[in-house]
């Protein structure tokens, strides 16, 4: 499962998803809340957790974020380590958000690679 949702992802470095978030990308850290005290986050990030990503960045849900404006949306997801978001994107990508994608190595990569975080 996580092969498959991988083949169809362009997923980025932690440096490519920085210059991502930097041209208009929305970061989302899907990680729940303990797991986020314990390790950390990524200043700028949209908290949404896994149990709540598809019908928050749905354009079409009544329920979503203000920043959920269409299916064109470039969407950055992370977690800890990068495997739930793999899977987290391609879902997104199965509701039509075509631009969405993952972190390679999730908070751990971003942080290990000297990129902004709180903590």
């Amino acid at each position: 499962m996580l092969a498959n949702a991988r083949a169809r992802l362009h997923r980025l470095e932690p440096p490519e998803a920085a210059r991502a978030v930097s041209a208009g990308a929305l970061l989302v850290d899907i990680r729940p809340d303990w797991q986020r005290c314990t390790e950390g986050s990524i200043p700028g990030a949209l908290l949404i957790e896994r149990n709540h990503l598809e019908w928050r960045l749905d354009p079409t849900s009544d329920a979503r974020i203000e920043q959920a404006t269409g299916h064109d949306v470039p969407v950055v997801i992370f977690c800890s380590e990068g495997y739930t978001s793999s899977l987290a994107a391609a879902s997104l990508q199965e509701l039509g958000l075509h631009r969405a994608t993952d972190l390679v190595g999730g908070f751990h990569a971003w942080r290990a690679a000297g990129l902004p975080t709180n903590r």
